[in-house]
């Protein structure tokens, strides 16, 4: 998947004229990209589309509107975007209650090299978690990292022909599994070469 440049963004006064119906069109897309892996755990599926998104909005909330402030969201945001051979996601471990989130995360140290993707008829890929810095101590895991499930080219023309494709977390205190729904099957294959 190509990486975004400076072309590829509104200026901010485009992107106020623009945002409401972006935003829509960028809202349905990601319905099919978010996955349940149980009750308090949730991969959201990047690509270039939610990637640009993130960093109009990021662009709009701090104003930034000068080449220099440009250049450091796309360098940062970039490395987000599948590079055809993988997926990339946003893991996120939600918990409301601020007291019961503070106990869970000290349990589910680990979490995020525990969390896989399966295309039937494969082995199972674990996650390269958090490339970018640590998000865990030995007391506690983040409630948010980074991750990237790298396939074969067997698996990812595997998917682009149909398989199907199971998700899940084999950590000792939050084991979940499921297969995934058709269209986000169908969507996750569009990340892949």
């Amino acid at each position: 998947m190509t990486k975004l440049t400076r072309a590829d963004l509104m200026s901010l006064e485009q992107y106020a004229e623009q945002r409401p119906a972006f935003r829509e069109k960028v809202i349905a897309h990601k319905a099919a990209r978010k996955i349940a892996l149980g009750p308090n755990a949730t991969l959201y599926f990047e690509d270039r589309l939610t990637i640009q998104y993130q960093i109009q909005e990021m662009l709009r909330v701090e104003r930034i509107f000068e080449a220099a402030g440009i250049e450091e969201e796309l360098e940062a945001y970039n490395p987000l975007i599948p590079d055809g051979s993988n997926w990339k996601a946003t893991f996120m471990l939600e918990f409301p209650n601020p007291e019961e989130r503070k106990l869970w995360l000290a349990k589910l140290l680990g979490i995020e090299r525990q969390t896989w993707v399966q295309v039937v008829g494969f082995e199972a890929v674990f996650a390269i978690a958090n490339e970018d810095l640590s998000r865990e101590t030995e007391e506690k895991t983040a409630a948010v990292h980074f991750l990237r499930f790298e396939l074969s080219a067997g698996m990812s023309a595997a998917v682009k022909a149909g398989a199907g494709v199971l998700m899940g977390i084999n950590h000792v205190n939050y084991t979940h599994s499921i297969e995934i729904k058709q269209a986000s099957q169908l969507s996750l294959a569009a990340d892949l070469n």
